[in-house]
């Protein structure tokens, strides 16, 4: 397949060229945002800082954990059988309201934040299955590898951006509430992104080289 750091910067630089290559990508930016970013590392201390324990946030993490796995599988048999754009624009959106609530469930004890550890859980990987369908179909099996693999590296500079930025305006306020809102309001204008996806779009499908396999000669 030749070099395969050229091959990974030539379909990056065709993927910008791409408007659902840049709908997954922002989309996808806005999941790390609002998960591996915010929750996963700021949810113990914001939990502390309400008088909850250490021990008792982390318990919350790992139940957050245990509903992403039913989540995710979930995720996967809807993706399989339904309009896998409208998965992402319930996903996305339910997120929204959950993290928009999160700032409330705090001030109403643990029935609150249960609601928001279920609700919250259930999404949290549940927007892998789809985009990846998504990426499958948008620019063929061949291509999904590479393209979903730059896909993923914009998650990760979104959920970069949100543990610095929400552990920013905690320094400069001090405390998470306009970090978890902002996320909120990141997740909903996501589930507006994900209905776009795919929609009278007449863009070129990116190309990955194919793999040449050499033939011995016949004896």
């Amino acid at each position: 397949m030749g070099n395969p750091f050229r091959l990974a910067l030539t379909t990056l630089v065709r993927g910008l060229r791409s408007r659902d290559f840049l709908l997954l990508s922002g989309t996808f930016f806005i999941c790390g945002l609002t998960t591996n970013g915010l929750i996963g590392t700021h949810l113990i201390p914001a939990s502390h800082e309400h008088g909850i324990p250490e021990v008792q946030a982390a318990s919350m993490v790992a139940l957050i954990g245990f509903f992403d796995i039913i989540g995710t599988l979930g995720s996967g048999w809807l993706s399989d059988r339904y309009d896998n754009r409208k998965l992402l624009f319930w996903y996305y959106g339910l997120r929204g309201l959950s993290l928009l609530f999160l700032t409330y469930a705090y001030n109403t004890g643990m029935w609150g934040m249960g609601i928001f550890i279920v609700f919250y859980g259930l999404d949290w990987v549940a927007t892998v299955p789809p985009t990846v369908r998504l990426t499958a179909d948008l620019f063929g099996k061949r291509n999904v590898s590479m393209v979903y693999a730059w896909i993923f590296a914009a998650h990760q500079l979104g959920a970069a951006t949100a543990a610095f930025g929400a552990g920013l305006l905690r320094t400069q306020l001090g405390d998470y509430q306009l970090s978890f809102m902002i996320a909120g309001g990141f997740a909903l204008l996501a589930a507006g992104m994900a209905l776009r996806i795919g929609r009278d779009s007449q863009e070129e499908v990116l190309i990955v080289p194919p793999v040449v396999v050499p033939v011995a000669p016949a004896a």
